[in-house]
């Protein structure tokens, strides 16, 4: 039987390892960007969402840092099985992470157009939405960290909920702008901002789907947990009661 040098399956290790290092790095860096640039919209904080913007940048080099990496790992280290597997996950990771940085990046510019307008009352759902995603976020980076498939899970199946709410915030502020035109760019802002969470609960759902694939060989069985209706939904106003 054929066996790999002693030598090539440490420099492997080691590869991982950095790999995972840097991976842990982005996603630290992408939920701190989350909560900045929701923070930015609930304080309606011009400076902080500025530096969401630019901080971006530190997720897009990480990215490119690793693709790089993979890149050079594969060519010398040619894994097989398992630690191929284990190679693909962390660059799709990377990739879900990349993105959950680029929601954030958007939802800081929507809070800087949000700060030139009047101020509307935040909604219930919002802030609930919110709130649910930094978890679903902060629970499957520590599911990656710590190999975790139950959680993996636990974050899988709670996509249906951040896609619920998604719904509900989607026709209460259409039911808003319909009441009241004046309300219609605020809540314009307010409903990009709630598709950009959903997103963010979607690549957090992908990583949760790559967590299972590199941990166990399976794909997650069943169909994904979806909810989100607002793509062909078609919300009718009341009539009046008046005659």
């Amino acid at each position: 039987m054929t066996t790999t040098p002693e030598h090539i399956v440490k420099a492997y290790d080691e590869d991982l390892q950095q790999l995972n290092t840097l991976v842990s790095r982005m996603g630290g860096l992408a939920e701190s960007q989350l909560n900045a640039s929701v923070d930015a919209v609930a304080r309606r904080d011009n400076a902080l969402a500025e530096k969401v913007m630019e901080k971006d940048l530190e997720i897009d080099k990480l990215q490119h840092e690793i693709e790089a990496m993979v890149v050079r790992t594969l060519a010398l280290r040619q894994p097989m099985a398992n630690d191929l597997r284990f190679t693909i996950a962390i660059l799709k990771t990377a990739s879900d992470i990349e993105r959950i940085g680029d929601h954030a990046k958007n939802i800081a510019k929507r809070a800087v157009a949000l700060n030139s307008i009047p101020q509307i009352a935040a909604t219930k759902g919002i802030v609930q939405m919110t709130r649910l995603v930094q978890t679903v976020l902060k629970d499957v980076l520590d599911a990656y960290l710590k190999d975790d498939v139950e959680l993996a899970k636990a974050v899988w199946r709670a996509d249906e909920e951040v896609d619920t709410l998604y719904n509900s915030l989607f026709r209460e502020l259409l039911t808003y702008m319909m009441e009241d035109p004046r309300q219609i760019s605020p809540c314009t802002h307010l409903l990009f901002i709630a598709k950009n969470l959903e997103r963010i609960g979607d690549h957090a759902t992908n990583i949760a789907e790559t967590i299972h694939y590199q941990v166990t060989g399976e794909e997650l069985g069943g169909d994904r947990p979806k909810d989100d209706s607002t793509n062909y939904e078609v919300v009718v106003p009341e009539q009046s009661s008046r005659a």
